[in-house]
């Protein structure tokens, strides 16, 4: 919503919608990978290579 105001005051709405899609790509992606950590799992341990 912000990305097409964003848009209508630079003058372009196809401006602020690929502003707007950009940006909510970029956070899902940062959001993701955050959600994805997990600090109490680690094991000095495990190399990895066992399925």
């Amino acid at each position: 919503m912000l990305g097409v105001v964003f848009g209508q005051v630079f003058g372009s709405i196809w401006l602020g919608r690929a502003l707007a899609v950009l940006l909510s790509i970029g956070w899902l992606i940062a959001y993701e990978s955050w959600r994805g950590r997990n600090p109490g799992l680690h094991d000095p341990r495990d190399d990895g290579a066992q399925l």
